[in-house]
């Protein structure tokens, strides 16, 4: 019985601290925490979607969710920062369309031209 108390007790602290170390490498745009995701436009892997969710929270956090997303997405794929965008999330010049509460934006990372 202590035995098996001990063993949860483990398992319970490992989950606990699994937890908070995610949310402590979290990035903060704007003083709030954002979704993200990157996906491949028609199998292609230069040219990508970045959407940012819970933009209502902040646009221009969600701005800068997108643009950190995106590059740390080519970086990752071709090792470098360079992004040529069909409308910069930082340039906010430009009207943001919000669908659900959510904005997507589109770019490609020219090393792969």
């Amino acid at each position: 019985m202590i035995r098996s108390l001990g063993v949860i007790a483990v398992v319970l602290s490992a989950g606990l601290m699994a937890g908070c170390t995610n949310l402590s490498k979290r990035i903060a745009y704007d003083g709030q925490n954002f979704r993200t995701k990157v996906a491949k436009v028609d199998k292609q892997r230069d040219v990508f979607l970045v959407t940012v969710r819970d933009v209502s929270r902040s646009v221009d956090g969600a701005r800068q969710a997108a643009y950190h997303e995106a590059v740390s997405y080519c970086v990752a794929s071709y090792g470098s920062s360079d992004i040529v965008w069909d409308q910069n999330p930082l340039d906010k010049d430009i009207a943001l369309r919000v669908v659900d509460n959510t904005v997507t934006f589109q770019g490609k990372c020219p090393q792969a031209v």
